[in-house]
């Protein structure tokens, strides 16, 4: 069946007059005359049978109907556009399109992905930050790294490490003290993460405590926000330790109390079972499983 899909050239053109409000700009940017972009866009409005301008004394401007089919049809030219340059700089190579959990992604995989590489010079990487699970018959990804139970459906699930996560805050925010007692952890703000809204409370329930305040506080989605915000004196966070290496080292944060706690999720590489058996990918978990195992050895 013949799909119903207007001309490439004028859903560029209409891409381009959405974009300035403007024929003339338009006809500008991609080279043409006025009045063949006029052409097209008058072509692509009777093909829809919408009008998707309205013409004016001072120029053009978009209809209700012209701004929702502009903000679709600008993200869909963008991803052609992203896959054509993708497949015309990658001939002879392998893409792996890896959904990754950022800090870990950045703090963690980053350093080491190098290596990888280098052992797979026909192998590319891309990555894209996801916080949660998705379905991945509605997007173009290979794989995943994400922090969980291991359960996603429809996929395979290879646990790479736990969190372990510690308290951690300014110096400023406790001095004179450097150390400090569970019960008077308590008693300061609470910095808390979107994703582990039960963090403090995993905490301090390992410590045989109950704290009724303990999912209150500033909520952030992510690790690195949460280090910043403990590093400006916002409160005190729970991060594991090798996601802010650089600043418990420099002394921008430090640790009041050491005990941690291991909590029922974990980081997993999660691959959908109808990619299983791609090279590249399997590839790719060998690598990291074992850079996995032997962090968690050291």
């Amino acid at each position: 069946m013949r799909r119903k899909i207007p001309p490439t050239q004028a859903l560029v053109c209409f891409e381009s007059s959405a974009r300035h409000e403007s024929f003339t700009k338009a006809a500008e940017e991609l080279s043409l005359t006025q009045s063949a972009v006029c052409r097209q866009i008058a072509n692509l409005e009777e093909f829809l049978d919408v009008q998707l301008f309205r013409r004016t004394r001072r120029g053009v401007k978009l209809t209700e109907a012209g701004q929702t089919y502009s903000r679709r049809i600008s993200s869909r030219l963008d991803a052609v556009e992203r896959d054509t340059l993708s497949v015309m700089g990658n001939q002879g190579t392998a893409t792996l399109e890896l959904a990754a959990v950022p800090t870990f992604s950045t703090q963690w995989l980053l350093p080491r992905l190098g290596d990888f590489l280098t052992k797979h010079p026909h192998v590319s990487v891309n990555l894209t930050n996801r916080t949660r699970p998705f379905l991945f018959a509605d997007t173009e990804f290979d794989a995943a790294i994400y922090f969980g139970d291991g359960d996603w459906s429809g996929t395979e699930a290879h646990f790479l490490m736990q969190e372990s996560p510690i308290p951690v805050c300014s110096p400023d925010l406790i001095a004179p003290h450097t150390h400090l007692e569970p019960v008077q952890i308590a008693e300061l703000p609470l910095l808390q993460q979107t994703t582990r809204p039960y963090a403090w409370r995993q905490w301090f329930g390992s410590l045989d405590m109950r704290i009724e305040h303990d999912l209150n506080g500033t909520r952030l989605e992510l690790f690195s926000m949460l280090a910043k915000a403990a590093i400006h004196g916002m409160g005190v966070a729970l991060i594991p330790p090798f996601l802010i290496r650089d600043e418990l080292d420099s002394g921008r944060l430090i640790t009041p109390c050491a005990h941690s706690f291991d909590s029922d999720h974990a980081y997993h590489l999660v691959i959908p079972e109808r990619k299983a058996e791609s090279a590249t990918l399997q590839a790719f978990r060998d690598w990291i499983v074992e850079e996995a195992a032997r962090y968690r050895a050291t």
